[in-house]
């Protein structure tokens, strides 16, 4: 199995803590909310949403793919840090056997946030995943993250 690594830093104006409140915690719930055509659904099949839950989560119809299991693996509200892993579903692409998450929001001197993510794509033997494939992603996540951050700016007594 080889494994292919991305990281991506977005700014944002929103407060570390609310950004991760909403973008993290509740994240299961105000992105079918505001983002449907992204994301349809969360259901959680086991757990209480700490580590070691399983959720699957249904894409909307605006989406290549069907839907996914997700396995939450770390969830510290104190660093304001989350992982996690999609384990199953049709956007493994059969190439890969997983893809690995590790989020952390942090404070900017000036009261805004900077979220840090990593993206690990552990592929399966020797298959490739294309650079478009990746990016593709990458775009999809920025678009979930700016509209999440949309939100919280329409809405500044959200997740106080």
């Amino acid at each position: 199995m080889g494994a292919i690594t991305y990281d991506m830093e977005i700014t944002s104006s929103i407060p570390a803590g609310k950004l991760f409140k909403a973008f993290i915690l509740d994240s299961d719930n105000l992105i079918p909310k505001i983002l449907p055509q992204a994301i349809k659904s969360v259901e959680i099949l086991e757990g209480d949403g700490g580590v070691g839950t399983i959720k699957v989560i249904t894409f909307g119809e605006g989406s290549q793919f069907k839907s996914v299991k997700h396995r939450v693996d770390n969830v510290d509200n104190e660093n304001l840090t989350y992982s996690y892993s999609i384990i199953e579903g049709d956007a493994l692409m059969d190439v890969l056997e997983s893809i690995t998450y590790h989020i952390k929001i942090v404070p900017t001197a000036d009261g805004g946030s900077i979220c840090k993510s990593r993206s690990i794509y552990n592929t399966k033997g020797d298959a490739k995943i294309s650079e478009e494939k990746i990016k593709e992603g990458k775009e999809k996540a920025v678009g979930i993250f700016k509209a999440v951050e949309a939100y919280l700016q329409a809405n500044p007594d959200a997740y106080n």
